[in-house]
């Protein structure tokens, strides 16, 4: 999949500079606090049940070389390409691992469910 900066935007909600909205075309809409996390429930390895994503860009904190558009692309990454060896919910990871059909129908079924 190819990922450039056209597929996303971000940007201050409302007068709060530390509350950003922020949305990927594709996936879906997100929050954009550190850390990120996902308002909406997300059947995925790297994504924990209260919504949590870690990244390994954002384990530092903010830095002035960590752009919005950077931390964008690394998070529609992360959704696109998960890393099941090193999952926040090991079952959904196992099951990534050994049955991809199953754990697909599965996160298939609880988008249309969530």
């Amino acid at each position: 999949m190819d990922l450039n900066a056209s597929d996303c935007s971000a940007g201050p909600r409302g007068d709060n500079l530390y509350h950003w909205l922020s949305t990927i075309i594709g996936p879906q809409g997100i929050t954009l606090p550190l850390p990120v996390t996902f308002k909406t429930r997300i059947y995925h390895c790297n994504v924990d049940s209260a919504g949590n994503l870690d990244m390994d860009i954002l384990r530092e904190g903010w830095s002035p070389a960590l752009t919005i558009s950077k931390v964008l692309l690394a998070i529609k990454a992360v959704i696109t390409n998960p890393d099941p060896y090193c999952p926040l919910v090991p079952s959904i990871g196992r099951l990534y691992l050994t049955d991809r059909t199953k754990h697909d129908e599965i996160a298939a079924e609880r988008t249309m469910r969530d």
